[in-house]
Formats: C-alpha cells, structure tokens, sequence
C-alpha cells in the first residue's frame, strides 16, 4: 500500500464560518466520493487559505463530517498578488492501492482555473 497526495481547492462565497465550512465540506465529500476514500485510510490532511479567508479553520469542516481521528492541519498561503481570492487548497494523504494517475484530483468553483488539465469533463 502506498500514500498518495489528493488535491483539491475550491473557493469560498464570502469570508464567513458558515461560506468556509460549506464550501470545504462540498470539496471534501467529493474528493472522498470521486476516489472511495474511507477516513480510517486518511493519513493527514492539509488545508491552506488565501489571506483573506479568516473566519473559520477549513479543518473544523472535516470534524464536522466525523472525521475526528484524522491528523488535520490548517495553514495560511503565501501571499501572491493577484492569486485567486478567498481560495482554499486541500492536500488529503491516502494509504491506498490505487496507482498515481488512477487519483481524481477535485477542483471546485473559481478554483477550476487554477489546474484546467484535472478538472474533469462533467465540471466544466
């Protein structure tokens, strides 16, 4: 079994705790549904924010969804000028079988723009 990296970001609607928890919960449950990911194979997760996203810890959002046993870790981007706004990335590491290229990397929102090459169809 190998650990492998799941990426995703998405961006949230306004800097409050209910548009970050909702927009991170949305990303969450799709990544774990695009890939089978079982929180028990979790290895940590990490969660970055773009400076003005402050109201609320993007983590508490994977708590909220009972993953309470997971290693979790919110941190602050560095701050690019003309980045994407109220932008949140997320990197789950994953003890899995599946192969590099099998992994569906999920990219929601505004944040589509940021890898085009791994935004699947049906999102565009």
């Amino acid at each position: 079994m190998s650990t492998r990296g799941v990426r995703g970001a998405t961006t949230a609607a306004s800097n409050t705790a209910e548009s970050i928890l909702s927009a991170t919960s949305d990303l969450l449950q799709e990544m774990a549904d695009s890939n089978g990911i079982d929180a028990a194979d979790i290895g940590s997760i990490i969660f970055t924010v773009t400076a003005d996203v402050n109201a609320a810890f993007p983590a508490r959002a994977a708590r909220l969804m009972g993953w309470t046993h997971v290693p979790l870790l919110d941190a602050q981007e560095i701050p690019v000028p003309d980045s994407l706004e109220r932008c949140i990335r997320v990197l789950i590491l994953w003890n899995t079988d599946r192969q590099q290229q099998e992994i569906v990397h999920v990219y929601q929102g505004r944040a589509r723009s940021l890898r085009p090459d791994l935004t699947r169809e049906e999102q565009r």
